[in-house]
């Protein structure tokens, strides 16, 4: 876990369901929302959204994390939570990978106006 991640998790804005509920996670590339050049955070979700995905709950990161042990070298996700703002005051969304040094739970940018390339991919909740 990345001093980042860790930071928001201590935050009261990040919230864990008090039963155990199971939810459908998809992943979803900038550019199969529509995007193939990139697109904000903001456009990212709304078109998201239109499509019938959710936000996922704030767990979501952590729980990904611990279920997602064979996670390919190279691969990172961001979760498509409401942006948890950290001690310094930056806003952010976990992100879930796997590099050489192993695998990580961490956090990027969640700033609404934030650009994000068309192969970059989020994790989404679809509703039963």
């Amino acid at each position: 876990i990345s001093d980042w991640a860790n930071d928001i998790i201590g935050r009261p804005a990040f919230t864990a369901a008090i039963e155990e509920t199971e939810v459908e996670l998809v992943v979803v590339s900038v550019a199969k929302l529509g995007f193939k050049d990139g697109a904000t955070r903001a456009d990212i979700y709304q078109k998201a959204q239109q499509l019938g995905l959710f936000l996922c709950p704030p767990e979501v990161g952590v729980q990904l994390r611990l279920q997602y042990k064979d996670q390919p070298i190279g691969e990172w996700l961001r979760i498509a939570i409401e942006p948890i703002t950290g001690k310094d005051g930056s806003v952010s969304v976990f992100s879930v990978g796997h590099n050489g040094n192993g695998l990580w739970l961490d956090s990027d940018s969640g700033h609404p106006d934030d650009f994000w390339s068309g192969s970059n991919r989020w994790v989404f909740v679809r509703r039963k």
